[in-house]
């Protein structure tokens, strides 16, 4: 059974940084992962995913503020948050699958793997 850890979230004002971790207790190298989040009183969304050869996809409200990254040598997955802005506030969670090969996913429901979750506030 995998195991997924998030950390590296906090408080911060709008238009700073930040950079989330998820650390895997098994071989990343060929999962397909992703971030999601879930705002107060949203449902879960999809932020960005990452496949095995490293081909990225982001959702429009994201693009060209976080970049999503996986470092293999340390099974971990990151995301890299800059310009952050309020609406970005939310409980980010990182998931990851095995099943999809070269193929990602980028529902939720796709996705079996899980971690607890890390809470980013972005104040005005």
């Amino acid at each position: 059974q995998v195991q997924l850890v998030e950390s590296g979230g906090d408080s911060v004002e709008a238009g700073g940084s930040l950079t989330l971790l998820c650390a895997a207790s098994g071989d990343i190298f060929s999962a397909c992962m992703a971030w999601f989040r879930q705002a107060p009183g949203k449902e879960v969304e999809g932020v960005a995913s990452i496949n095995r050869h490293m081909i990225t996809s982001y959702i429009s409200s994201v693009k060209g503020r976080f970049t999503i990254f996986k470092d293999v040598a340390k099974d971990t997955l990151y995301l890299q948050m800059n310009s952050l802005k309020t609406e970005d506030t939310g409980i980010y969670y990182c998931a990851a699958d095995w099943k999809y090969g070269s193929d990602c996913a980028s529902e939720a429901s796709q996705f079996r793997y899980w971690g607890q979750g890390t809470q980013v506030t972005v104040s005005s």
